[in-house]
């Protein structure tokens, strides 16, 4: 079974967690896949460029200046470190968005009304991506020639115009293409019924517990699209989908069940 794990910005901007994961991501059997994030580092480089990172129910919304940082950051500094990280190691990586090789294309996204039912927001260049919009062929070339593909969250439309995808929901498409087991990696140890509590983790997380703790404002922000996209994941065909901390030697996480 194919492997895919992604990485959230918060370790990737974290030398010490992003060298430990890859030190047990490379040391990882079996055909694997590796999506990552960069959002913190991309919105420490727009401020320093005198940009206001904005996000909307936890996503950026992406104008031409901001698709410009995330690009040289995402695809940029961000993919060639992790790849030259796993290279070090002997994992024989290879780093691409989703317009190398024609790997994935994204729909851009139309102006989406809010969870309020009211608001009307336009993500600017921002894509959406499935299952159908990822060279399964492509991919599978990749790992059956012995690399490991490690992506980052930039895409194109296949007609010349790149587009910034939440890198969660690159991962979902990617392991619904390629029916793997899919791994939500970032800082916490999982889905935790109290955000403040690290050891509150819940381990099995149904699509109605999870409404709960959305609807009781136990899970806010960046957890709310990490969720949608792992349930869809499952329901698109998915092998299986946990979230769980970066340290893979950590026990626990949360496994997610329909």
């Amino acid at each position: 079974m194919i492997s895919l794990y992604k990485i959230g910005g918060n370790v990737v901007d974290d030398p010490v967690a992003l060298d430990r994961f890859c030190r047990q991501f490379a040391a990882l059997d079996g055909p694997k896949v590796l999506v990552h994030g960069g959002g913190v580092r991309a919105s420490q480089v727009q401020k320093a460029l005198g940009q206001e990172p904005v996000k909307v129910e936890g996503r950026r919304v992406t104008d031409a200046a901001t698709l410009e940082v995330v690009t040289m950051v995402y695809a940029g500094w961000c993919n060639k470190d992790i790849v030259a990280r796993l290279q070090g190691l002997g994992c024989n990586a290879i780093g691409l968005s989703g317009c190398d090789g024609g790997a994935i294309t994204a729909r851009r996204r139309p102006p989406r009304t809010l969870s309020d039912g009211v608001t009307t927001v336009d993500f600017g260049f921002v894509g959406d991506v499935t299952a159908a919009s990822v060279n399964r062929d492509f991919v599978l070339r990749l790992l059956d020639a012995g690399l490991v593909p490690v992506f980052s969250a930039i895409n194109h439309d296949g007609a010349g115009q790149l587009l910034n995808t939440n890198a969660d929901t690159m991962a979902s498409a990617i392991s619904v293409a390629l029916g793997a087991k899919l791994f939500y990696c970032f800082e916490k140890n999982g889905v935790l019924c109290d955000r403040n509590d690290d050891n509150s983790v819940i381990p099995v997380l149904d699509p109605e517990a999870c409404f709960q703790l959305k609807a009781e404002g136990r899970v806010a922000e960046g957890m709310i699209p990490k969720l949608d996209n792992a349930f869809q994941a499952l329901r698109d065909g998915a092998a299986g989908v946990v979230i769980r901390n970066a340290d893979l030697l950590a026990p626990g996480g949360t496994e997610l069940k329909l």
